[in-house]
């Protein structure tokens, strides 16, 4: 049996970088060329049979149903009736390397035969095929995808006669043809993917209005989890999934961050359910952004990669409860015709020898570590860090405001806002030659430490958060532990909108476990995520410091916490016996030189939530 080789795209050039760029999707949908071949290709790939091994629905059934082999990785034993996708495990990150690759290669040859096609200008074409690379979505800066994506059901784009003409929009949904029969309800009813689904027969739509207010309610919550996940987490476990026990981490991990967008993108639809969600075209432009965060932590942690674990879950080719480490095979992604790709295999902060590179990268050699680092750092602040600082908010902490010797009590207390620094000029420029950036939809608040200018003196502050802990099938399907300082509104439709609302622990899972039997097998897994409380702290409280003596009464009197299903229903937290919501602060600082905020040590202050239902379980 010959089988299909992944290689990555092939060929194509820009300038500055080590191999063809992958834009962000708002400057993706900007570029005439790119973005008119894309949609045809993704058009003709999802048009094809869906018994042909590339087509559109069975690279997107690798990721969950309908549970079966892929070219050959475990037809003979398969370990799991499940997908191949590797959550809750070690290679999460990597294991979505191969497979965004496996895509865009299929996308990119379509594109160059399309190209080939062109009567007017043929060499501008073929050459804009060359370099085509499928775009990501940083939702850490834009958490709304531009209409192109999410609303337009027609694009208008250069068909190969030249002419701008209008054509269905394949990027907004895919369609069946036909259903495939082992799907569950609801999703046996749908012809096509839908994101926040305003029913569940057969004549549901997308409920657009739905999803963005969620998705933009969110922001501030991304955005801060993002920042922390890349400034704060240096470990493989911690960074890697989202299971607890990671070495002591008070940040969100990627598949957590992951997680969240899944849930808010799905709503009660497909993206919300890990046996479904590889169908929805959006799926890929999200896991191309998880890709290049793992290329950016991967940069500022040189020489940490994936370490030997236990997989919990299980895979379609791993048993749940099998070894995993660097030289695992990524199944079904086969390298030659006999052997598949390893995390090793794909290794390094972009790998080249998948034929792409982000343009956070683009001038910069990647052999020298330490500039690599020291740039990466810069974009990083630059993108997510706190350089947006509002006047209209005098409470914002920046530590370059803070006298030395002086505590962030002070700062916050004298309203003192820090100028932008030099550090942050020269990262706007470094940012600015590497990456092509949208609008983004700022948090109200921003309260970090990555400002303060080289040769400061330290300073530290505490930062607080809400750590969460839950069984990951509590519910039977996909459901939010939602976090709120103040009043929790009594109509659930108000929950994310509310100005209370500051963020949630998204479980990301199965509807349909009897089908899964890892799901079935995996009753109790516990998943772990983080809430980051101080930006909602002072833009909420008033209080005037971030030490204990002020802030715990005020947690204790107004954190709150919901539980969510992703159709909206409530769970009562009685039904929710294995959650646990506890409250850590972390002293954070900023040594002399450093680009980001240090963490010192840790203290739970579990007082603050026993005795209530989903509380600590611990007193002190």
């Amino acid at each position: 049996m010959s089988h299909f080789i992944v290689t990555g795209p092939v060929g194509g050039q820009t300038q500055g970088a080590a191999a063809p760029n992958r834009l962000e999707i708002n400057d993706f949908v900007k570029n005439e060329e790119m973005f008119s071949l894309y949609i045809q290709a993704l058009d003709a790939m999802s048009k094809s049979s869906q018994e042909e091994l590339t087509s559109f629905f069975q690279v997107g059934g690798i990721h969950g149903l309908p549970y079966v082999s892929w070219d050959g990785a475990g037809e003979s034993d398969p370990a799991e009736e499940a997908g191949y996708c590797t959550h809750g495990s070690v290679l999460f990150p990597t294991w979505h390397r191969p497979y965004v690759a496996l895509y865009e290669q299929v996308l990119q040859k379509l594109a160059m035969g399309i190209a080939d096609t062109y009567t007017v200008d043929k060499p501008r074409w073929q050459k804009a095929a060359s370099d085509l690379r499928q775009p990501f979505w940083d939702w850490a800066r834009n958490s709304v995808p531009p209409k192109e994506v999410i609303s337009m059901a027609k694009v208008t784009i250069t068909t190969p006669d030249g002419n701008q003409t209008q054509v269905d929009n394949p990027i907004l949904r895919y369609h069946f043809h036909p259903i495939e029969p082992t799907f569950p309800e609801p999703y046996i009813s749908w012809p096509t993917t839908l994101r926040h689904p305003n029913s569940l027969g057969s004549g549901a739509k997308d409920n657009v209005i739905e999803l963005q207010r969620t998705l933009r309610s969110d922001q501030s919550d991304i955005t801060t989890k993002t920042y922390n996940l890349l400034t704060r987490v240096h470990t493989w476990p911690a960074f890697s999934n989202h299971t607890p026990d990671d070495g002591g981490s008070s940040s969100n991990s990627l598949e957590a961050i992951h997680d969240g967008i899944h849930v808010a993108v799905g709503g009660n639809g497909h993206m919300s359910d890990p046996s479904v969600a590889g169908f929805d075209p959006i799926f890929f432009l999200h896991h191309c952004q998880v890709d290049r965060l793992l290329a950016l932590w991967s940069a500022l942690n040189p020489g940490v990669w994936v370490n030997r674990s236990v997989e919990e879950d299980g895979t379609f080719t791993i048993p749940d409860g099998g070894s995993v480490d660097k030289d695992t095979p990524l199944t079904p992604f086969w390298n030659s015709q006999s052997t598949f790709w390893t995390s090793s295999e794909s290794i390094g902060v972009v790998p080249t020898q998948l034929g792409y590179s982000y343009p956070e990268f683009n001038g910069l050699d990647l052999k020298d570590q330490a500039a690599v680092k020291s740039a990466i750092a810069q974009v990083v602040n630059t993108l997510y860090g706190s350089s947006r600082a509002r006047s209209a908010f005098p409470a914002v902490v920046n530590l370059a405001s803070i006298p030395h010797g002086k505590g962030v009590e002070s700062a916050v207390g004298n309203g003192g806002a820090a100028k932008p620094t030099d550090s942050q000029a020269n990262a706007t420029a470094a940012l600015s030659s590497r990456a092509a950036t949208g609008p983004v939809n700022e948090p109200d608040v921003q309260v970090t430490l990555s400002d303060r200018p080289s040769g400061t003196p330290s300073s530290d502050y505490w930062e607080w958060t809400a750590r969460i802990r839950v069984k990951k099938y509590a519910v039977g399907g996909s459901f939010s532990v939602l976090i709120f300082l103040g009043a929790v509104p009594e109509n659930p439709a108000e929950w994310r909108t509310n100005s209370h609302y500051v963020g949630a622990q998204h479980a990301f899972v199965n509807s349909s476990p009897q089908r899964c039997a890892n799901c079935r097998r995996q009753a109790d897994l516990v998943i772990e995520g983080f809430v980051h409380l101080n930006e909602a702290i002072v833009r909420l409280s008033g209080l005037p410091r971030l030490t204990a003596d002020v802030v715990k009464p005020y947690l204790q009197d107004n954190l709150h916490w919901r539980v969510q299903k992703v159709d909206g229903s409530v769970v009562p937290l009685e039904d929710v016996p294995s959650l646990e919501v506890a409250v850590v602060a972390t002293k954070l600082t900023l040594p002399p030189g450093a680009p980001f905020p240090v963490p010192d040590h840790r203290v739970f202050h579990h007082d603050i939530t026993h005795g209530r239902q989903g509380g600590s379980r611990d007193a002190q």
